[in-house]
């Protein structure tokens, strides 16, 4: 099990960025990810057809061989995780918005969160939110649209940039210092981010410490894959192969993505 892959899912390309952080903190580790952008976005569907298609997505990369899943997305965590925990006899990864950190760190006492209605209206979502944000208050926005401007590899049409000032601005003025986000697509934004946002506000990312926690329990069950041959990286797609392939091009990588058929 030791040069087992690493399985991944999200419910599109967004839990590439996951899959970065893990590659840099696991460069010996092979990687199978599973983009379902044919249903995505997870987070405007209902919680039970969001546990069908993490059910599905999990039983899919055990049939691959995979040793630890990691559920690259916000809303399939909050929804679905702990059912699969119970349902199926490996060790799952999950995704939730980092406010832990932003309120600790925040000055002003006011912290954005930018994520999918699934993810917001979660009772993971409002439980982290009352245990680590207390005395904070957390503006909530709902990413309306950001996926799917993803997921059709328009990251640089000005019309994402435009669509994304205007969802942040309410939160802007209401004078946040830290904008959590609240899905593993919106990483990918970081660097309109950077340009619409005032250089006072912070954006808080959890995928660092998703790739520490993948280590940490595959060193606690032995897991670790020995040194030796190169890893493999493989990227599965339900949706357009080629704007799976535009997504890694974007992000540096070289594989190209292939079509499963469910």
């Amino acid at each position: 099990m030791k040069q087992a892959p690493i399985g991944l899912f999200d419910s599109g390309l967004g839990g590439l960025t996951i899959r970065r952080e893990v590659m840099q903190i696991l460069p010996s580790e092979d990687t199978l990810y599973l983009a379902d952008s044919a249903q995505a976005p997870y987070g405007e569907k209902s919680p039970k057809r969001i546990l069908e298609l993490s059910r599905r997505n999990t039983r899919w990369l055990l049939e691959q061989g995979c040793k630890l899943i990691v559920v690259a997305c916000n809303t399939a965590t909050t929804n679905a995780i702990a059912a699969l925990r119970k349902e199926f006899p490996v060790s799952f990864i999950g995704i939730e918005p980092a406010i832990k950190p932003a309120a600790l760190q925040s000055k002003r006492k006011r912290v954005g969160v930018l994520a999918t209605r699934g993810t917001l209206s979660s009772s993971l979502f409002a439980n982290t939110s009352k245990l680590h944000a207390a005395g904070i208050e957390v503006l909530e926005q709902e990413g309306r649209g950001l996926v799917r401007l993803i997921e059709s590899g328009r990251l640089e049409d000005p019309e994402t940039r435009e669509h994304l000032k205007g969802l942040l601005q309410p939160m802007v003025e209401a004078g946040i210092d830290h904008l959590v986000l609240g899905c593993t697509h919106y990483p990918l934004l970081i660097p309109i981010l950077e340009e619409v946002l005032p250089p006072a506000v912070q954006v808080v990312d959890c995928g660092p410490a998703v790739a520490r926690q993948t280590r940490a329990v595959l060193e606690e069950e032995g897991l670790i894959r020995s040194p030796g041959e190169a890893p493999v990286h493989k990227v599965f797609t339900t949706g357009d192969p080629g704007i799976a392939n535009i997504m890694l091009r974007h992000m540096g990588y070289p594989e190209n993505a292939r079509h499963l058929e469910f």
